[in-house]
């Protein structure tokens, strides 16, 4: 067995060992709490519909709906976009706002 294998064991080993909740020698543990989101509150406070919600998150209305009934909470780039949202509403709005402005130009129009 080369070097290389019987590191890769041991690593396995110890992993499968510290997901088993034992104790293993010269573990790190790194962990970071991650706050609900209130998809909701956020919504209101920006004035849009669930369905325009869904939309600017890029999630389904159905499954919208299910994080503001608690059912589910978003995850990775909807909870990050959330959190912009509810710390600088003002920003996202004219972001979306120049977004919906620029499909409706016509082809060939300058800035």
């Amino acid at each position: 067995m080369t070097k290389f294998a019987a590191d890769l064991i041991q690593a396995m080993s110890e992993a499968l060992a510290h997901a088993q909740g034992k104790d293993v020698p010269g573990i790190k543990v790194h962990s970071v709490e991650v706050s609900a989101v209130d998809a909701k509150a956020i919504r209101k406070r920006l004035g849009l519909t669930q369905d325009e919600m869904a939309a600017v998150l890029g999630t389904s209305p159905s499954g919208y709906k299910k994080w503001e009934q608690g059912k589910r909470q978003p995850s990775g780039a909807a909870r990050t976009l959330l959190r912009i949202m509810a710390k600088e509403p003002e920003a996202v709005l004219r972001a979306l706002s120049s977004e919906r402005e620029t499909a409706k130009e016509p082809a060939g129009a300058s800035h």
